[in-house]
């Protein structure tokens, strides 16, 4: 009896390693500085015309000029780097076939006024230049708006939203929201679709060389960590419940054409309601349903970290450029829970 209590005891031992690693490297700068040393797992294709191409341009991918990173999958999809792409032959062709970007942003409460003015200006800056783009601001506070000079062929549309009571339901929410004004305005007016988290500062170009039918996201802090410490929900109750992934992908950004991101924010509602139905939350929220919807519905374009950084993090050798970054996080200030 001993024996078996004591193997009992070791297995919960075992079972506690990948969550202490995981606390020790989000909050020990000396842990995450030691993780950068991990091998990256590296492109098996050896030319890019065997790459999965969405545009022409795609052949154009160097990925051996990144020889410090992994830059495809093993489904053979693009995960993009500076150095790998010519950023005029992108917008060029961009031009060329009529490419439309709608942006989506949510500003509830607080929010609004602690970032909503500083990310747009920003996205004036460095977002999708030369393409014609229309933000979508969804708020509770319109009149609140800030005055925000556009470029040409740049609009805004602003939406009043409910707020919730919970900043987790904001989160969640928003699945439902996108999903609806897809169907209602964007596919009427855009080719494609990005997502964005407002507490968030563009730092350098992020443009049409992200445009793809379906487009994830890095997340900073996971993208050199061994899989089996991936923060997936594990809870087989829940709708977002996943044993293993390809990536760990970061809900901040994700994008595509209007149908891919519709058919995403629909899945993720509908695994939201069924969890709320169960009396369940999933552990991330909509980004625990997101990463269950990429598994399943492999991206066809990933980006990496340098499309949302964390300037915390601190100096890594790869990141070469970040264009767009963490804003400062108040949560105490700005959430409601």
């Amino acid at each position: 009896m001993g024996y078996i209590q004591k193997t009992k005891n070791i297995l919960k031992c075992l079972l506690c390693v990948p969550i202490v690693l995981c606390v020790l490297y989000f909050t020990g700068p000396s842990m995450r500085y030691l993780v950068g040393f991990l091998p990256m797992d590296k492109c098996p294709l050896e030319r890019a015309d065997q790459l999965s191409l969405e545009y022409s341009v795609d052949a154009t991918l160097d990925f051996w000029s990144r020889s410090d990173v992994q830059t495809c999958t093993s489904w053979k999809a693009p995960i993009l780097w500076d150095g790998m792409f010519d950023p005029d032959l992108y917008d060029q062709t961009h031009r060329n076939v009529g490419t439309s970007v709608a942006l989506t942003v949510f500003a509830v409460g607080r929010y609004l006024e602690a970032y909503l003015e500083t990310f747009l200006k920003s996205s004036e800056q460095h977002f999708m230049l030369g393409l014609p783009v229309t933000y979508y601001v969804f708020t509770d506070l319109p009149e609140k708006m800030p005055d925000i000079k556009l470029a040409p062929q740049r609009s805004i549309k602003v939406i009043k939203v409910e707020r919730h009571s919970r900043w987790q339901d904001v989160s969640m929410m928003r699945m439902k929201t996108i999903s609806e004004v897809i169907e209602s305005d964007i596919r009427h007016h855009c080719t494609h679709v990005f997502c964005f988290d407002v507490d968030q500062v563009f730092t350098g170009r992020f443009g049409s060389e992200a445009v793809g039918d379906s487009v994830a996201l890095l997340h900073a802090y996971f993208y050199r960590l061994p899989r089996n410490l991936y923060t997936y929900d594990r809870n087989p109750k829940s709708k977002a419940y996943m044993e293993v992934g390809d990536f760990y992908y970061h809900a901040a950004v994700f994008g595509g054409s209007w149908k891919r991101v519709k058919a995403l924010t629909e899945a993720c509602y509908q695994g939201i309601m069924e969890d709320k139905k169960n009396k369940v939350e999933a552990l991330w929220h909509d980004e625990s349903h997101l990463n269950k919807y990429m598994w399943l519905h492999k991206p066809s374009r990933v980006l990496s970290p340098e499309y949302c950084w964390d300037p915390n993090i601190g100096n890594s050798s790869e990141i070469r450029v970040t264009r767009l970054q963490w804003a400062p996080k108040h949560y105490e200030a700005l959430r409601t829970e």
